[in-house]
């Protein structure tokens, strides 16, 4: 199960041999600002083996996004997350520092939308992001999200923002 591609991106599932690239991306602060730290390139393999179980366990997981001639953008998909005890689906995303600003996020999440409200069927779609991070509000804003409360669970309380489907 894979997003549609869209106008300049398509989608497939991380494998081992995306390390490289993975590692890059995890591991550049720029990208990784809000989170405790950038990845290592053991952590960046064990973010594609947990993106593996998750197919293997839901036919979902954050996929690999790249341009239709196959350049590496980043990643985006759909992951279970625990959001103040509870279980909700959350659209993630990350691009490379040098290809931020150019809408990518937007048209990889909105995709990742449209499979879970049209094919998964969810009621609701979160994203959580650290109340720093204009950028990845704007994209939750442009997905038509709205902040829905604050995750209390964390070291550091992240803001839940959300759309329903009716």
């Amino acid at each position: 199960m894979l997003p549609r591609p869209t106008a300049r991106l398509r989608f497939r599932e991380m494998t081992h041999a995306d390390l490289g690239e993975m590692s890059s991306m995890l591991g550049d602060p720029a990208v990784m600002m809000y989170y405790p730290a950038p990845k290592t390139r053991d952590e960046a393999a064990a973010w594609i083996e947990w993106n593996q179980a998750n197919y293997a366990r839901y036919g979902f997981g954050l996929w690999i996004v790249e341009t239709h001639d196959g350049g590496f953008v980043g990643d985006c998909g759909l992951t279970w997350q625990q959001v103040n005890g509870r279980s909700e689906l959350e659209v993630g995303y990350h691009v490379r520092k040098d290809l931020q600003g150019r809408g990518y996020a937007t048209e990889a999440a909105l995709a990742c939308l449209e499979l879970a409200r049209d094919v998964l069927k969810v009621g609701r779609l979160v994203a959580i992001i650290h109340p720093d991070n204009v950028a990845s509000r704007r994209v939750a804003e442009r997905l038509g999200m709205r902040q829905l409360e604050d995750d209390l669970g964390r070291a550091l309380v992240l803001t839940v923002m959300g759309v329903e489907f009716g």
